[in-house]
């Protein structure tokens, strides 16, 4: 799974995905089904993720209703913000059709 950070035009979401990577054709069409249409996007690393999130992390891994391509693990962008450092994240990909 690849962990991202996502700024869209609202708050930051962090996603899992089972996609290669924030360009991956099958992800980008899963947003924009979703009205994300254009986005920038850290990876996270996947170890840091389930150390921060622990058992919620696993339990948004066993949510039947939801696909593994896409998966919400965190939309309070305060908590986002809050936990990771951009820095350390190194550079961002920016998707716009």
């Amino acid at each position: 799974m690849k962990a991202l950070i996502l700024f869209s035009g609202s708050a930051p979401l962090l996603l899992l995905t089972s996609c290669q990577s924030a360009q991956d054709p099958q992800f980008i069409r899963k947003l924009f089904t979703k009205g994300i249409k254009k986005f920038v996007a850290y990876e996270v690393p996947e170890d840091l993720v389930k150390q921060v999130y622990g058992q919620h992390y696993d339990h948004v891994m066993e949510d039947l209703h939801q696909t593994d391509d896409l998966r919400v693990l965190d939309y309070d962008g305060y908590h986002i913000m809050n936990t990771f450092s951009l820095k350390a994240l190194g550079r961002p990909l920016i998707y716009e059709p």
